[in-house]
Protein backbone atom coordinates (compact mmCIF):
# COMPACT_ATOMS: atom_id res chain seq x y z
CA UNK A 1 0.00 0.00 0.00
CA UNK A 2 2.94 2.68 0.46
CA UNK A 3 4.44 1.51 -2.73
CA UNK A 4 1.42 2.76 -4.09
CA UNK A 5 0.66 5.68 -2.26
CA UNK A 6 4.23 6.87 -3.38
CA UNK A 7 3.93 6.08 -6.94
CA UNK A 8 0.56 7.70 -6.64
CA UNK A 9 1.83 11.28 -5.02
CA UNK A 10 5.39 10.92 -6.54
CA UNK A 11 4.94 8.77 -10.35
CA UNK A 12 2.36 10.27 -11.49
CA UNK A 13 0.58 13.22 -9.84
CA UNK A 14 3.29 15.62 -10.94
CA UNK A 15 2.49 14.82 -14.57
CA UNK A 16 -1.12 15.42 -13.67
CA UNK A 17 -0.50 18.79 -11.80
CA UNK A 18 1.93 20.06 -14.81
CA UNK A 19 -1.12 18.83 -17.42
CA UNK A 20 -3.99 20.37 -15.65
CA UNK A 21 -1.84 23.56 -14.69
CA UNK A 22 -0.77 23.95 -18.60
CA UNK A 23 -3.98 22.57 -20.54
CA UNK A 24 -6.36 24.82 -17.88
CA UNK A 25 -4.30 27.81 -18.25
CA UNK A 26 -4.84 27.45 -21.97
CA UNK A 27 -8.74 27.05 -21.77
CA UNK A 28 -9.60 29.83 -19.52
CA UNK A 29 -6.84 31.91 -21.69
CA UNK A 30 -9.31 31.32 -24.52
CA UNK A 31 -12.55 31.72 -22.51
CA UNK A 32 -12.38 34.31 -20.19
CA UNK A 33 -9.45 36.64 -20.58
CA UNK A 34 -10.95 39.44 -18.52
CA UNK A 35 -10.49 37.03 -15.60
CA UNK A 36 -6.64 36.70 -16.50
CA UNK A 37 -5.26 38.96 -13.49
CA UNK A 38 -4.03 39.23 -9.62
CA UNK A 39 -7.05 41.23 -8.58
CA UNK A 40 -4.66 43.22 -6.44
CA UNK A 41 -6.50 44.95 -3.29
CA UNK A 42 -3.80 47.83 -3.48
CA UNK A 43 -5.45 50.66 -3.23
CA UNK A 44 -6.90 49.55 0.66
CA UNK A 45 -4.24 49.54 2.98
CA UNK A 46 -1.28 50.52 0.15
CA UNK A 47 1.75 50.67 2.57
CA UNK A 48 1.59 47.15 4.22
CA UNK A 49 0.51 45.60 0.80
CA UNK A 50 3.67 47.47 -1.29
CA UNK A 51 6.21 45.98 1.76
CA UNK A 52 4.70 42.70 1.92
CA UNK A 53 4.17 42.03 -1.74
CA UNK A 54 7.93 42.93 -2.67
CA UNK A 55 8.89 41.10 0.16
CA UNK A 56 6.88 38.25 -1.10
CA UNK A 57 7.88 38.80 -4.75
CA UNK A 58 11.36 38.88 -4.49
CA UNK A 59 11.48 35.47 -2.59
CA UNK A 60 9.42 34.18 -4.50
CA UNK A 61 11.49 34.74 -7.69
CA UNK A 62 14.46 33.44 -6.33
CA UNK A 63 13.26 30.35 -4.87
CA UNK A 64 11.56 29.67 -8.20
CA UNK A 65 14.88 29.75 -10.35
CA UNK A 66 16.82 28.01 -6.97
CA UNK A 67 14.65 25.26 -7.55
CA UNK A 68 14.57 24.90 -11.22
CA UNK A 69 18.07 24.93 -11.77
CA UNK A 70 18.77 23.17 -8.83
CA UNK A 71 16.64 20.23 -9.61
CA UNK A 72 16.71 20.09 -12.86
CA UNK A 73 20.49 20.58 -13.87
CA UNK A 74 22.36 17.51 -14.52
CA UNK A 75 24.77 17.13 -10.85
CA UNK A 76 27.71 16.11 -13.49
CA UNK A 77 27.33 20.10 -14.78
CA UNK A 78 28.18 20.79 -11.18
CA UNK A 79 30.87 18.82 -10.70
CA UNK A 80 32.46 19.75 -14.22
CA UNK A 81 32.41 23.36 -12.57
CA UNK A 82 33.88 22.63 -9.49
CA UNK A 83 30.87 22.65 -7.12
CA UNK A 84 30.54 19.65 -4.68
CA UNK A 85 27.64 18.23 -3.29
CA UNK A 86 28.44 20.18 0.02
CA UNK A 87 29.11 23.44 -1.66
CA UNK A 88 25.56 23.21 -3.69
CA UNK A 89 24.02 22.11 -0.52
CA UNK A 90 25.28 25.27 1.09
CA UNK A 91 24.45 27.41 -1.49
CA UNK A 92 21.01 26.31 -1.30
CA UNK A 93 20.47 26.90 1.85
CA UNK A 94 22.13 30.06 2.23
CA UNK A 95 20.15 31.37 -0.29
CA UNK A 96 16.94 29.56 -0.11
CA UNK A 97 17.00 29.96 3.65
CA UNK A 98 17.18 34.14 3.15
CA UNK A 99 14.61 34.33 0.27
CA UNK A 100 12.25 31.95 2.44
CA UNK A 101 12.44 34.32 5.14
CA UNK A 102 11.58 37.02 2.98
CA UNK A 103 9.02 35.35 1.00
CA UNK A 104 7.20 34.08 3.86
CA UNK A 105 7.64 37.33 6.07
CA UNK A 106 5.92 38.90 3.09
CA UNK A 107 3.16 36.62 2.39
CA UNK A 108 2.39 37.01 6.44
CA UNK A 109 2.03 40.65 6.06
CA UNK A 110 -0.38 40.23 2.74
CA UNK A 111 -2.39 37.17 4.63
CA UNK A 112 -2.96 39.55 7.82
CA UNK A 113 -4.35 42.35 6.27
CA UNK A 114 -6.77 40.10 4.11
CA UNK A 115 -7.59 38.31 6.92
CA UNK A 116 -7.69 41.48 9.78
CA UNK A 117 -8.50 44.42 7.18
CA UNK A 118 -12.59 44.40 7.20
CA UNK A 119 -12.40 46.35 3.96
CA UNK A 120 -10.21 44.28 2.34
CA UNK A 121 -11.68 40.59 4.05
CA UNK A 122 -15.45 41.84 2.52
CA UNK A 123 -13.65 42.51 -0.77
CA UNK A 124 -11.74 38.46 -0.50
CA UNK A 125 -12.93 35.76 -1.86
CA UNK A 126 -12.76 32.38 -0.17
CA UNK A 127 -10.14 31.67 -3.59
CA UNK A 128 -8.36 34.62 -2.59
CA UNK A 129 -7.29 33.59 0.93
CA UNK A 130 -7.11 30.14 0.41
CA UNK A 131 -4.03 30.57 -2.17
CA UNK A 132 -2.75 32.83 0.55
CA UNK A 133 -2.74 30.04 3.20
CA UNK A 134 -1.37 26.96 1.31
CA UNK A 135 1.28 29.37 -0.18
CA UNK A 136 2.02 30.43 3.80
CA UNK A 137 1.55 26.62 4.79
CA UNK A 138 3.67 26.14 1.81
CA UNK A 139 6.41 28.37 2.67
CA UNK A 140 6.43 27.28 6.36
CA UNK A 141 7.51 23.40 5.15
CA UNK A 142 9.81 25.22 2.78
CA UNK A 143 11.83 27.16 5.66
CA UNK A 144 11.31 24.23 8.00
CA UNK A 145 13.71 21.82 5.40
CA UNK A 146 16.55 23.92 7.17
CA UNK A 147 16.42 21.71 9.71
CA UNK A 148 16.67 18.56 8.38
CA UNK A 149 19.26 19.98 5.50
CA UNK A 150 21.42 20.91 8.02
CA UNK A 151 21.73 16.92 9.20
CA UNK A 152 22.67 16.25 5.83
CA UNK A 153 25.44 18.52 5.02
CA UNK A 154 26.74 16.15 2.47
CA UNK A 155 24.37 16.70 -0.28
CA UNK A 156 22.83 12.93 -0.29
CA UNK A 157 18.97 13.99 0.33
CA UNK A 158 19.45 16.83 -2.33
CA UNK A 159 20.97 14.22 -5.19
CA UNK A 160 18.12 12.19 -4.29
CA UNK A 161 15.73 15.20 -4.92
CA UNK A 162 17.69 15.86 -8.30
CA UNK A 163 17.28 11.96 -9.29
CA UNK A 164 13.68 12.25 -9.04
CA UNK A 165 13.21 15.52 -11.26
CA UNK A 166 15.21 13.94 -13.98
CA UNK A 167 13.74 10.75 -13.86
CA UNK A 168 10.46 12.35 -14.07
CA UNK A 169 11.65 13.99 -17.34
CA UNK A 170 13.14 11.26 -18.88
CA UNK A 171 9.48 9.93 -18.43
CA UNK A 172 11.13 7.34 -16.07
CA UNK A 173 8.40 5.01 -14.79
CA UNK A 174 10.95 4.47 -11.33
CA UNK A 175 10.80 8.33 -10.30
CA UNK A 176 8.91 7.66 -7.42
CA UNK A 177 11.55 4.81 -5.57
CA UNK A 178 13.79 7.91 -5.78
CA UNK A 179 11.98 9.55 -3.09
CA UNK A 180 11.69 6.68 -1.01
CA UNK A 181 14.19 7.21 2.07
CA UNK A 182 13.75 11.38 1.62
CA UNK A 183 12.54 13.46 4.73
CA UNK A 184 9.18 13.42 5.47
CA UNK A 185 8.92 16.79 5.51
CA UNK A 186 10.26 17.33 1.99
CA UNK A 187 7.60 14.83 0.41
CA UNK A 188 4.94 17.41 1.97
CA UNK A 189 6.57 20.11 0.58
CA UNK A 190 6.59 18.49 -3.27
CA UNK A 191 2.94 17.24 -2.80
CA UNK A 192 1.43 20.94 -1.80
CA UNK A 193 3.85 22.62 -4.54
CA UNK A 194 2.28 20.03 -6.98
CA UNK A 195 -1.21 20.96 -5.35
CA UNK A 196 -0.61 24.64 -6.37
CA UNK A 197 0.51 23.64 -9.68
CA UNK A 198 -2.86 21.92 -10.39
CA UNK A 199 -5.11 24.69 -8.46
CA UNK A 200 -3.42 27.65 -11.20
CA UNK A 201 -5.71 27.97 -13.48
CA UNK A 202 -8.58 27.99 -11.48
CA UNK A 203 -7.34 30.48 -9.00
CA UNK A 204 -5.96 34.18 -8.97
CA UNK A 205 -2.22 32.22 -9.52
CA UNK A 206 -3.30 32.52 -13.11
CA UNK A 207 -1.19 36.06 -13.03
CA UNK A 208 1.80 34.16 -12.44
CA UNK A 209 1.62 33.39 -16.78
CA UNK A 210 1.83 37.33 -17.38
CA UNK A 211 4.83 38.09 -15.48
CA UNK A 212 6.15 41.54 -17.13
CA UNK A 213 9.59 40.03 -17.75
CA UNK A 214 9.66 41.63 -20.47
CA UNK A 215 10.26 45.24 -18.65
CA UNK A 216 13.51 44.10 -18.11
CA UNK A 217 14.55 43.81 -21.40
CA UNK A 218 13.01 46.90 -23.20
CA UNK A 219 14.96 50.24 -24.32
CA UNK A 220 14.75 53.11 -22.07
CA UNK A 221 12.82 55.73 -23.73
CA UNK A 222 11.94 59.41 -22.54
CA UNK A 223 8.17 61.16 -22.40
CA UNK A 224 8.70 64.85 -23.34
CA UNK A 225 5.07 66.75 -23.22
CA UNK A 226 4.36 70.21 -24.52
CA UNK A 227 1.86 73.17 -23.75
CA UNK A 228 1.03 73.48 -27.67
CA UNK A 229 0.28 70.79 -29.31
CA UNK A 230 2.28 70.16 -32.64
CA UNK A 231 1.19 71.37 -35.94
CA UNK A 232 -0.55 74.11 -33.87
CA UNK A 233 0.17 77.79 -34.27
CA UNK A 234 -0.25 79.56 -31.00
CA UNK A 235 -2.51 82.67 -30.86
CA UNK A 236 -2.31 85.66 -28.89
CA UNK A 237 -5.32 85.10 -25.89
CA UNK A 238 -8.23 87.91 -26.69
CA UNK A 239 -9.97 90.03 -24.44
CA UNK A 240 -13.06 88.47 -25.32
CA UNK A 241 -15.14 86.55 -28.15
CA UNK A 242 -16.97 89.06 -30.63
CA UNK A 243 -18.95 87.61 -33.46
CA UNK A 244 -17.68 88.80 -37.27
CA UNK A 245 -19.68 91.12 -38.84
CA UNK A 246 -20.82 89.69 -41.64
CA UNK A 247 -22.26 87.06 -38.76
CA UNK A 248 -26.22 86.61 -39.98
CA UNK A 249 -25.54 88.90 -43.17
CA UNK A 250 -27.39 86.26 -45.20
CA UNK A 251 -30.00 85.43 -43.55
CA UNK A 252 -30.81 89.32 -42.55
CA UNK A 253 -31.29 90.07 -46.43
CA UNK A 254 -33.57 86.67 -47.31
CA UNK A 255 -35.62 87.99 -44.37
CA UNK A 256 -35.92 91.48 -46.06
CA UNK A 257 -36.43 90.13 -49.50
CA UNK A 258 -39.31 88.40 -48.78
CA UNK A 259 -41.05 91.38 -46.70
CA UNK A 260 -40.43 93.89 -49.87
CA UNK A 261 -37.87 95.63 -48.38
CA UNK A 262 -34.82 95.33 -50.22
CA UNK A 263 -33.54 97.90 -52.53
Amino acid sequence: MNEFLNQLAFGWFPYVAVIVMIVGSILRFDKDQYSWRSQSSQFLRRKQMLIGSNLFHLGVVVLFVGHTVGLLTPIGIFHSVGITNQTKQMMALLVGGLAGISALVGCTMLLHRRLFDKRIRLSSSWGDIAVLVLIWLQLVMGVGTIYWTMQHLDGSEMVQLMGWAHALITLNPGAATQLGEVSLVYKLHIILGLVLFLITPFTRLIHIWSVPIWFLFRPGYQIARSRTPLGRKTQPPSAGTHLPRHFGNDAQQRAQAESGQAT
